[in-house]
């Protein structure tokens, strides 16, 4: 089966977890939005009578249309060896994967704290002090988290000695606030030795590797959840 990825062709965002998973399963699928008439087709998919999705990401997988990141990836991590077997190893990386997406949230609040119909120049003081409170308080509530997870698991990996989604996604986290805030990312790398260990191992896994040399990988970008604001970065 191919799989039918929709998401906007132009940043990494929450689809980036989506095509972390499917490249390291070696999946056969195609990025819709990114080619002929896949906006339109994407934007059809989001007016469909039945069930339709509310925004990307979403899957298409045979005749099944698949919205929201982490239900994405639940479908995939069963599928394609990235997750446990049994159901409660199943629901507690799905749960990890819930904790992710809250955190992905709070990324994006730090450069539009008042909402992302307002430009970042329209809510720069206001996303100043949101940062500060996000590297004070949040980085080190979630990441700290994680990086306990990965000491008392005693593996290479979040659950143990195999990969999951989870990983994949945290690899995209770490990546994500070096690129948004290379000073203090830089500077808290020293309080997060196994997350940063994680990153390394998972970018280099043969389809990952190869991913990221490949033009499949859309670059960081300021319009995308990761910003590089040098104002926000002190």
């Amino acid at each position: 089966m191919r799989y039918q990825l929709y998401y906007w062709p132009g940043i990494q965002g929450r689809g980036e977890y989506v095509r972390l998973a499917l490249e390291e399963a070696g999946a056969a699928y195609s990025d819709v939005a990114r080619g002929g008439n896949g906006m339109g087709a994407m934007m059809k998919m989001m007016e469909a009578k039945g069930m339709p999705p509310f925004a990307p990401p979403f899957l298409k997988a045979g005749k099944l249309v698949i919205g929201q990141t982490a239900n994405i990836l639940l479908y995939l991590g069963a599928r394609h060896g990235l997750a446990p077997k049994a159901e409660p190893g199943k629901l507690w990386l799905h749960q990890l994967q819930l904790t992710i997406t809250d955190f992905v949230s709070e990324i994006h609040d730090t450069h539009h704290p008042l909402g992302p119909s307002l430009y970042y120049e329209d809510q720069r003081a206001a996303a100043k002090k949101r940062t500060e409170e996000f590297w004070k308080e949040r980085v080190p509530k979630y990441l700290g988290y994680f990086e306990r997870l990965l000491k008392a698991n005693g593996g290479a990996y979040v659950t143990g000695r195999r990969l999951t989604y989870v990983d994949l996604s945290l690899f995209q986290i770490v990546e994500g606030l070096g690129y948004a805030f290379p000073k203090r990312m830089k500077a808290f790398e020293r309080e997060i030795p196994g997350l940063i260990g994680l990153r390394d191992r998972v970018a280099a896994r043969p389809n990952i590797k190869a991913y990221l040399a490949s033009d499949r990988r859309i670059a960081f970008n300021e319009d995308g959840i990761f910003r590089r604001y040098k104002a926000l970065d002190i």
